[in-house]
């Protein structure tokens, strides 16, 4: 291989390790179908989803902070910052990778939040009144 295309692959490459490496991605992965469902639900209530804490544990076992967040997503992204919260950057990280996911956050925005007793809930966001007012 030649120069761009080496780089291109070793990105691609790092793009997928850093995907599947992530601590938490296997968990986010397993319950993508239901937090998806929760997103579509979510345009007629706030959904909340109970999970099991001793899963999120024994991914991270030295994890001396809790494990709750707060994301809050729109067109993909993060709108607040949650680089201190690798399980909300995880769950991030796997909702860009879901189609679905990504065309509901195209069309809406969301809040996912974690508290401490691993109860997630999705709640959809009304749009900031700056934009309304468009």
């Amino acid at each position: 291989m030649k120069g761009a295309a080496l780089i291109a692959t070793r990105n691609c490459n790092n793009m997928i390790t850093d995907y599947v490496n992530r601590t938490y991605t296997p968990l986010w992965n397993k319950y993508r179908p239901a937090i998806l469902k929760m997103m579509v639900d979510a345009a007629n209530s706030p959904q909340e989803y109970k999970l099991y804490g001793h899963e999120f544990r024994a991914m991270d076992d030295k994890k001396k902070s809790g494990f709750d967040f707060v994301l809050q997503l729109s067109k993909g992204r993060a709108i607040n910052d949650i680089k201190k919260s690798t399980i909300a950057q995880d769950l991030l990280n796997v909702l860009q990778n879901s189609k679905k996911a990504a065309e509901l956050a195209d069309a809406d925005r969301y809040e996912f939040a974690m508290d401490r007793k691993f109860v997630l809930k999705v709640t959809r966001l009304p749009e900031p009144a700056a934009a309304a007012a468009e």
